[in-house]
């Protein structure tokens, strides 16, 4: 008697696995977003014994193993993100959120590469008409770039294998479909089955792949995670949809660092590489109580940002935290150690944290910053002209410890920075920074 292949019902808005059907997901809440998934029975995967054949390797090191085709895509930056350039045969998903620009990046790239390498553009989300409007607006008006709209996983795989274009950008993942999977564009079963099927016909022909990927409300990629696991690269791009910088990391990179950053800025003709961020965020700044200048790393690329805070008295019972470009929770970490071991008195004031140009600081060495632009507001009491701050806080209120002070210091003396209130540096004497070794010395030292 053949035995039936068991099902798994899996939640298309938080992807948690359950092994009954209900009309709301247990987890989420969500209703009407569990659908089934067949499971293979495991005992038949043992017939594969008697269709299979051996594998035969080969050396590790050999010539042919040693060359990797890359293509310029027009910015350096994204060059040296990628280790050198975009990697044939490689499949790489960029994300971001909705309107951040990640269509109008790649439509740069795309008709950049089109200038010397057959390039076809697939999108799953916009008409021809949109695509070639945006094109124009971009100033792209004779450019041998192909464009198709398509939501047919079938159809694109079968213009990968023809071999005729080098570069294929699909727009999106989550709107492609294969007519072999029964579950609707999205889903799980279709997004990771469509990306693999991508990703054998690309590395079959030597064929480079850029996949537009969605995100999820808290900013995770969305879809499930194996699609990660399965590309070659992931690019996020980050910052603020109406203005301000936009920040391309790499997430995951099998053919280089992932310590690279690309900063770019977005007008009328797309998007434009920042030679010089740090000069740009503090071109406007004005030396008054709240305003801290801290050097933060963007992957091995030191940035100098003003970050401003405000502290006024609580007109409620429970006092107001606000925080954009920082985390809340470690924004109200810094409140509980400035209010225990420094005594400045904070639980009856609103407290608001505003880093300028819409960066987002996620590394512990801005935590001296914001402690000393709230100690700074509530003091009403300017830091000294030309200082930089930077420097991890711990709960005892040490300041500790953080990576690449030297190229701190040097972005800051490029700036006219002459000093600079950082972490206490053992067996180390590093000319122009004031060290010190609790928040209670850093706070005494700036007044």
């Amino acid at each position: 008697m053949v035995k039936k292949n068991k099902s798994t019902f899996i939640c298309q808005n938080c992807f948690v696995e359950f092994s009954e059907w209900s009309g709301r997901c247990p987890s989420c809440l969500e209703w009407n977003t569990l659908e089934e998934q067949v499971l293979l029975d495991t005992g038949s995967m043992f017939d594969s014994m008697k269709v299979g054949v051996p594998l035969k390797g080969e050396k590790l090191f050999t010539k042919d193993n040693n060359i990797l085709i890359r293509y310029d895509v027009g910015f350096p930056e994204i060059n040296q993100l990628l280790g050198g350039g975009l990697v044939a045969g490689s499949v790489s998903l960029i994300t971001g959120q909705p309107g951040i620009g990640k269509s109008t990046l790649l439509l740069q790239l795309a008709t950049f590469v089109a200038t010397y390498n057959s390039v076809i553009y697939v999108s799953g989300e916009e008409s021809v008409s949109q695509v070639s409007q945006r094109a124009k607006r971009l100033g792209f008006n004779e450019v041998d770039l192909e464009i198709v709209t398509s939501y047919s996983t079938d159809d694109i795989i079968a213009s990968i294998l023809t071999s005729k274009y080098k570069l294929i950008i699909i727009d999106s993942v989550q709107t492609i479909s294969s007519s072999l999977l029964t579950s609707v564009a999205g889903s799980v079963s279709q997004i990771s089955g469509s990306t693999q099927a991508i990703i054998k016909a690309a590395k079959k022909t030597n064929t480079a792949v850029l996949l537009v990927g969605h995100v999820t409300k808290e900013g995770n990629i969305a879809g499930p995670k194996l699609l990660e696991h399965m590309v070659d690269v992931v690019l996020q791009l980050e910052g603020d949809r109406f203005g301000g910088f936009k920040l391309l990391k790499a997430v995951k990179n099998r053919f280089g660092s992932t310590n690279e950053v690309a900063i770019f800025e977005m007008n009328e003709v797309g998007f434009k590489i920042i030679k010089n961020p740090s000069a740009i965020l503090l071109e406007e700044r004005f030396n008054t109580d709240g305003s801290i200048v801290t050097a933060t790393m963007e992957g091995s690329r030191p940035i100098l940002v003003e970050v401003q805070a405000l502290v006024s008295s609580t007109n409620f019972g429970y006092p107001k935290r606000t925080a954009s470009g920082f985390d809340i929770n470690r924004m109200n970490l810094l409140i509980a150690v400035l209010e225990q071991r420094t005594k400045l008195k904070l639980n009856d004031k609103d407290v608001y944290i505003n880093v300028v140009g819409g960066i987002s600081l996620s590394e512990p060495s801005a935590d001296l910053a914001v402690s000393l632009a709230i100690a700074s507001a509530l003091l009403m009491h300017p830091l000294k002209a030309n200082l930089v701050v930077f420097g991890e806080v711990g709960l005892s209120g040490e300041i500790r410890h953080v990576p690449f002070i030297d190229r701190r210091l040097k972005e800051a003396n490029l700036l006219g920075f002459d000093g600079a209130i950082g972490p206490l540096i053992k067996g180390k004497s590093l000319r122009n920074l004031q060290t010190v070794n609790s928040l209670i010395m850093a706070i005494k030292k700036f007044l």
